[in-house]
């Protein structure tokens, strides 16, 4: 066992060597001599201390504009939030740097990067997709100012995946208002998502949860207004069973269609077939 003067020299040790370490960078933070914190900045950041780096970077960043050292201080500040996981800063920073800075050799990584931290930012598909939108948007302007870019495939990954959470959350919307029963609603949300996103995957269950919406609100109509609704629900079926024909929802939509012919003909109104 180490003695207790032996604890209290370690501590001393591992004080001195805190102290030796900070006074780096509180030496940088205080200087006057912009270059040597420049100097440090780098230093910082090719360590992995990107909280120190970017807190440098920030203090010398209005120095340095305008020099032949401008677009080195901030893209690497920006690169200092990015690898620190503050993305929205980040985000804004590279975003700043391309405007700026068109002609600099960072400026195709800083847009590329941008795009990537409004990625990062995008929440689940129930959350609001604002940072999703940024991130599309963002991506496909990449891509125009750089087509030969050697990110192409992996920016066209990101694109999908991200148009694939506004696709969830579309349907998610709308699914809402149907497992709501606000089937006139229902109605108005599932076509718009439908045509919003024409290729989703989840096209049948909409089209079917169309027809069940477009019966219902018939079936639960004022009489004036139910001959009108049920001739709506059997279009609907049509159109779905044309594109579903073997579909696992073609049963209730049967009975659903047949319902809807039935109470028709019991009006002596001619169903209106497709």
């Amino acid at each position: 066992m180490l003695k207790k003067s032996g604890y209290i020299g370690l501590s001393f040790l591992s004080s001195v060597i805190f102290i030796f370490s900070c006074s780096g960078y509180e030496k940088a933070m205080k200087s006057d001599d912009y270059n040597f914190k420049l100097e440090k900045a780098f230093e910082f950041y090719d360590k992995g201390e990107y909280l120190r780096s970017g807190n440098i970077f920030d203090q010398i960043a209005p120095v340095f504009r305008g020099t032949k050292k401008a677009d080195s201080v901030n893209y690497f500040q920006a690169m200092s939030y990015f690898n620190q996981g503050n993305h929205e800063i980040a985000g804004h920073y590279f975003q700043l740097f391309t405007q700026t800075y068109g002609n600099s050799p960072f400026v195709e990584d800083a847009a590329f990067n941008e795009a990537y931290c409004y990625y990062l930012m995008s929440p689940r598909p129930e959350l609001d997709q604002a940072s999703t939108y940024q991130a599309i948007d963002a991506f496909r302007l990449f891509l125009i100012r750089y087509p030969k870019t050697k990110r192409l495939e992996e920016c066209e990954k990101y694109i999908n995946e991200l148009r694939e959470k506004l696709i969830e959350k579309s349907f998610l919307g709308a699914k809402t208002y149907f497992d709501l029963e606000d089937y006139k609603a229902s109605l108005t949300a599932l076509n718009s998502s439908l045509n919003d996103y024409p290729e989703t995957k989840y096209r049948e269950e909409i089209l079917y949860m169309i027809i069940k919406s477009s019966y219902l609100l018939a079936a639960n109509s004022i009489q004036s207004k139910q001959p009108e609704r049920f001739q709506d629900s059997i279009d609907d079926y049509y159109s779905f069973i044309a594109e579903y024909p073997d579909s696992k929802y073609r049963k209730d939509a049967d009975r659903m269609y047949e319902n809807s012919s039935a109470y028709l003909k019991t009006r002596n109104i001619d169903v209106i077939k497709e």
